[in-house]
Parts: structure tokens; sequence; C-alpha cells
């Protein structure tokens, strides 16, 4: 069963942080490089940070230096910690595969999101 559950959104002021997590059923995990995407309103899915299988990671210039992905292999869990947020990282937040090809062999699923807002 595909599954994917992320949490931890809310709420913040700029300048805030906030850490997100994402557990994953083992056909979407497993030797996977996984990463975060975000979509705010009237924008197109980004990827704003991944994560191969054995911990090497990379970043969208717009969050690079502010955002730390990581993951637990144990666990099945991929993490997000978000520094000094600004209000352009209002978003809703999923986590997912890296690769459209693993995305589409599993149905093209995403779950549901957490809601990010930035604001004062």
């Amino acid at each position: 069963q595909v599954q994917l559950v992320e949490s931890g959104g809310g709420l913040v002021q700029p300048g805030g942080s906030l850490s997100l997590s994402c557990a994953a059923s083992g056909s979407i995990f497993s030797g996977k490089s996984m990463g975060w995407y975000r979509q705010a309103p009237g924008r197109q899915r980004e990827l704003v940070a991944s994560i191969s299988s054995g911990g090497n990671t990379n970043y969208a210039p717009s969050v690079k230096g502010r955002f730390t992905i990581s993951r637990d292999n144990a666990k099945n869990l991929v993490y997000l910690q978000m520094n000094s947020l600004k209000p352009e990282d209002t978003a809703v937040y999923y986590c997912n595969a890296v690769t459209a090809i693993v995305i589409a062999s599993l149905g093209g699923y995403w779950g549901q999101g957490t809601q990010v807002t930035v604001s004062s």
C-alpha cells in the first residue's frame, strides 16, 4: 500500500522555524532518493530539497542555508527542518520520491501535504 503522510506545518512568524515530518511506505522510500516539494497558490509544485538513500543532499537556491533535509532509513521517515522562514516560503509542503519514473510507477500518488504559512 502506497502511503505518504506529511505533518508539522503551521503558522509561524517571519524568521521562525518549523520542522516537518513525512512517514512513507517502503515501496516509495526504500533505497530511493526522497524529496520535499512545495506548491504555493497559483504556482507549480517545486522540489526544494532532496536526499539520497545514502544521505547526500541537494537544495533549491531559494532555501539553501535555511532548510535541512534528513531521513531515518530504519523508520521510513523524512524530515525537513526549516529555519529563518520567509513569507515566500508559504505553501503546501509534500514529500515524495525524487524520480518522476518512481512516482509514476506508484500511480502518481501524492499525500495530502502540510500547510506552512509564514506571516506576521
